[in-house]
């Protein structure tokens, strides 16, 4: 791998590269670096972990100038979560030379999006639909932009998002350098690249397995019905540092994460419904370790990276090969280990089967953990939690009783009677969970959603419903009651996609805000100094 030093890059940006804790580039950045620094457009195919976002986040950085005083670069992501990691990375790696970004996404107040616009950001990093709403709005103006950044191109196009992203690029001058990013190829990227990328440069960094050799994979075949008080051995069982537990719909993440407070674990949830400020708040608990175990859609941990997570569990199946391989990628990061379960029941056997075929890879079958493995898990711990404090040696003012302890009990009694009480008796509570409808092996279906509709009949099947957070219909019929707005999707991850051109797209998360006729101009007023 080469060194940052010898791609010719800026003083300022190499000690921030420095500063953030690189050292030698990653194969995509080997490749991609050298040809964004030629101002060539370019294709890169790379999985998410493969740090794409340095891949053209440092070239980015590099060649504005930090006198710049209108946006110069754009950088479109699926989601607000996804946006809001490139925008903190880009920062990173500007914050010497000065360089000037702003994440834009839906779910915040877009009066006080418009107001950091004062500043004059050289770098908008955001989300289709609120991208719109500030073009509609002219608060954003992109006659200058000379860089555009498509990351995670499938995913945006696989949300609905490519009628957004034409318009968007429509607006942006023909003279410019355009990147695209996506871990697949399917017709609908290919076609887009065709419209809007010149004679682009292709680079590829797909490993030969798509899942990460230094994460153990299991499954565990079991009944709808085992699988809580299996989750709950597992959890005693592996004892893990940080663990993310994986439910397929809004309303499991939900009934999770209350079963295991109740059993007495630190376990909050994850998902659209939560306003910005509850996500922060449950991701920050997660990061600092006042919570142990998260509990999350797929949508909702798109782009989340965490170090230090041990663990990751499939309570649910996931829809396609491609969310499994996201799933178990948030842990096994920065060439630590990790281990990833896998609930499956014997009517998903089929559809496991179809994963691993996909992602050439042979999970392991594993049995239920057996209550006497979650027992002695869990007094494994406690005795490294002994261990440790003998170590420190730290602990003389605790003698004199335990010699006083030791003349008038049994040493090994006592200390039994130690491990008991500091283990903790797990909470006798019964839980019932609503159940999900088992998955089925199908074909995918790569266009789906290409062009922003969903395919007749898209929520009678798997396909249909596999990016979104409730359980689909399997009889075909009408969709259910949009509780969340949005059809099935993860609405509060995304920008919503409900409202006409020109409209609010977040369902009215921008309270207080009034959509008057005056209101582009005013919006405009705003912006200018």
């Amino acid at each position: 791998m080469k060194n940052f030093n010898e791609f010719g890059l800026e003083p300022k940006v190499l000690r921030a590269i420095t500063e953030m804790g690189f050292e030698e580039s990653t194969p995509i950045q080997e490749k991609a670096i050298p040809i964004a620094m030629e101002n060539s457009d370019l294709i890169g195919q790379a999985q998410t972990g493969t740090g794409k976002t340095a891949a053209f986040g440092i070239p980015l950085v590099n060649k504005i100038d930090v006198r710049e005083e209108k946006i110069v670069a754009l950088v479109m992501c699926p989601t607000r979560e996804l946006a809001i990691q490139v925008a903190e990375e880009i920062e990173k790696l500007g914050r010497f030379k000065g360089i000037r970004s702003l994440p834009i996404y839906g779910g915040q107040d877009i009066v006080k999006q418009i107001r950091s616009l004062k500043k004059r950001p050289q770098i908008i990093i955001g989300t289709p639909g609120r991208l719109l709403d500030h073009i509609n709005r002219k608060t954003i103006k992109l006659d200058d932009v000379q860089t555009v950044i498509l990351d995670e191109a499938d995913e945006m196009l696989d949300m609905g998002f490519m009628e957004d992203i034409q318009s968007i690029l429509k607006l942006v001058p023909s003279e410019r350098q355009t990147m695209l990013f996506s871990a697949t190829m399917p017709l609908n990227i290919q076609k887009l690249a065709q419209q809007f990328l010149r004679n682009p440069e292709h680079v590829s960094v797909i490993p030969k397995q798509m899942s990460a050799p230094l994460i153990e994979q299991s499954y565990i075949e079991l009944q709808e019905r085992q699988k809580f008080e299996a989750l709950c051995r597992l959890i005693d069982m592996e004892s893990p540092e940080l663990a993310i537990i994986f439910g397929r719909t809004k309303r499991r993440v939900d009934e999770l994460a209350e079963a295991l407070q109740k059993r007495g674990y630190t376990a909050e949830g994850l998902h659209g419904d939560l306003s910005q400020n509850q996500r922060d708040n449950v991701m920050r608990k997660f990061r600092d370790g006042s919570i142990d175990v998260l509990v999350a859609t797929d949508v909702a941990a798109r782009g989340l990276d965490v170090s230090g997570v041990t663990h990751v569990i499939n309570f649910d199946l996931p829809q396609d090969p491609e969310s499994y391989v996201h799933r178990i990628g948030r842990t096994g990061r920065a060439g630590k280990e990790g281990a990833a379960y896998t609930f499956v029941t014997p009517r998903e056997i089929d559809h496991l089967n179809f994963i691993e075929r996909l992602t050439r890879h042979k999970i392991t079958k594993r049995p239920i953990p057996s209550m006497a493995e979650a027992i002695e898990g869990k007094q494994k711990v406690t005795a490294e939690r002994i261990l440790a404090v003998l170590d420190k040696d730290d602990h003389n003012e605790y003698k004199g009783l335990a010699i006083q302890l030791l003349e008038q009990h049994d040493s090994v009694h006592l200390l039994a009677s130690a491990l008991k009480l500091l283990t903790g008796d797990k909470k006798d509570v019964t839980i019932e969970l609503t159940p999900e409808e088992p998955l089925r092996a199908k074909k995918r279906r790569n266009d789906v959603r290409s062009s922003g509709r969903k395919p007749s009949g898209a929520y009678g099947t798997a396909a249909g419903a596999r990016r979104g957070d409730r359980p689909y219909d399997r009889t075909g019929g009408s969709r259910p009651p949009r509780r969340d707005g949005g059809g099935g999707r993860d609405y509060g991850s995304r920008d919503n996609r409900g409202g006409g051109r020109g409209d609010s797209r977040d369902y009215g998360r921008d309270r207080g805000f009034n959509r008057s006729t005056s209101s582009s101009r005013s919006n405009e007023e705003l912006v200018k100094n």
